[in-house]
């Protein structure tokens, strides 16, 4: 019987160098040019900056930053980040399961996607939890309204501190999503001021999530058309693809108009919710997920994960990869928060998982042994793409075959191997020789 899988603190799966072509092709064909040859004539006109300026790299640097936590209130979290394929890593994330003092029993989580440089992402991780508190609004003896103003407040004054110091010390044009949580006793308070996202799971289901703030939106849009700006492109004046940021000084210059009437505003919304014993966990991400997957896949995905694993990094890192399979292209950061009552691993989730994978690994071993009868290359990736095709019964659900790429792979090697210990060597002797 399988136990439970632990995970190590630095992971940079080997398995996942052999994917990184088909990725390539996604990125080749999006950013590249597509599948065009180009000739020698346009190779030599392109010009070595831009050439250079590309936002994505030619291949994804894969390794993985994991850590994990817990409090007295028996809240456990872990996290993962990844740069990906982005040039750049710009994410940034704070966790504190046990503020101090008086909120011994509050917890903060809170994940920054910067942009156009990471400058800010970074200064929020580390200053924005101090700006909140110095309002005076987070309170022991809580008054819910008291604390949203005081987290609104903490926003627009941090981002009032950073404009100054930008203007002083040339700080980069770079701007940063905040996706939070406070959690109390009695309160989930949700923040969000950007395009990452949090959401909730609640006795299997997602009951409540942040609402992304994009230009195209009617409300967003109408307060950057009353700014004197544009929606082009879904973007700002064609630009930037979010209307709420912290930082992004560029879109802000207006000095009589209030802060949260700029371009761009870095107002968050700010919504409580009261706790009960069937909250599960809570997911803060970057878009670099949500560009890959639904909030209803992943709530799934990583309820089904918690009845087969036992360690939260092992988690977030099988999101990340799964995100990465699906395409993301971005920077991917995730921090999931689990509450009392989320999944525990069970006897019979790891039963199901190991026959599983057991199924897979002899659907691996047919392909094969199929594709040598018909004398073909076993291509890996063809047999990714067969099983695909499958109809496989219990896949995790919102993960499906693509979550099982390293089952897949691990079986691949193994049969392959098999495969080629058994094939006649060659001696290269004639024909006359070998009979005589």
């Amino acid at each position: 019987m399988r136990t439970a899988r632990r995970a190590s603190n630095v992971e940079v799966p080997s398995f996942l160098r052999q994917l990184v072509k088909e990725t390539e092709k996604i990125v080749t064909f999006f950013f590249k040019g597509g599948a065009r040859e180009r000739g020698c004539e346009e190779e030599d006109n392109l010009d070595e900056e831009d050439a250079t300026a590309s936002p994505y790299l030619d291949r994804p640097i894969l390794e993985k930053h994991v850590s994990e936590g817990g409090s007295q209130s028996a809240l456990n979290y872990a996290v993962a980040s990844m740069q990906g394929w982005r040039a750049q890593m710009e994410d940034a994330h704070t966790c504190m399961p046990q503020l101090k003092g008086d909120l011994e029993e509050w917890a903060y989580f809170a994940v920054f996607d910067g942009h156009a440089g990471n400058t800010v992402a970074q200064y929020c991780s580390r200053n924005l939890l101090d700006h909140i508190l110095t309002t005076g609004g987070i309170k022991a003896n809580e008054d819910p309204e008291q604390v949203k103003e005081g987290i609104r407040e903490g926003f627009l004054d941090i981002d009032r501190h950073m404009h100054k110091m930008a203007r002083q010390d040339s700080w980069d044009r770079s701007g940063s999503t905040a996706a939070a949580v406070m959690i109390s006793p009695r309160y989930i308070y949700f923040i969000n001021c950007g395009d990452s996202r949090t959401f909730l799971c609640h006795n299997g289901q997602v009951v409540f999530y942040t609402e992304d703030h994009k230009p195209f939106n009617p409300r967003e849009k109408e307060r950057i058309q009353n700014a004197g700006g544009s929606v082009t492109l879904q973007r700002i004046n064609g630009s930037l693809a979010v209307s709420r940021a912290l930082g992004d000084f560029d879109f802000k210059e207006v000095d009589w108009r209030p802060q949260t009437e700029q371009l761009v505003s870095p107002e968050p919304e700010v919504y409580e919710l009261e706790r009960t014993p069937e909250d599960e966990f809570l997911i803060l991400a970057c878009d670099g997920v949500w560009d890959a997957i639904g909030n209803e896949e992943l709530c799934a995905f990583v309820r089904n994960r918690l009845q087969v694993c036992d360690d939260l990094r092992d988690i977030c890192s099988q999101v990340i990869d799964l995100c990465l399979y699906k395409g993301s292209l971005d920077n991917i950061s995730v921090i999931i928060v689990c509450f009392p009552g989320a999944p525990q691993v069970s006897q019979e989730a790891l039963q199901r998982e190991a026959e599983l994978e057991q199924h897979i690994e002899m659907k691996v071993e047919e392909i094969l042994q199929m594709m040598r009868s018909k004398e073909e290359d076993p291509d890996l990736l063809y047999v990714i793409k067969f099983l695909a095709a499958e109809e496989i019964p219990g896949l995790p659900p919102g993960g499906g075959i693509t979550s099982k790429r390293d089952c897949i792979i691990a079986a691949y090697q193994k049969h392959l191997m098999n495969i080629r210990t058994q094939e006649p060597m060659d001696t290269g002797g004639s024909e006359e020789d070998s009979t005589s």
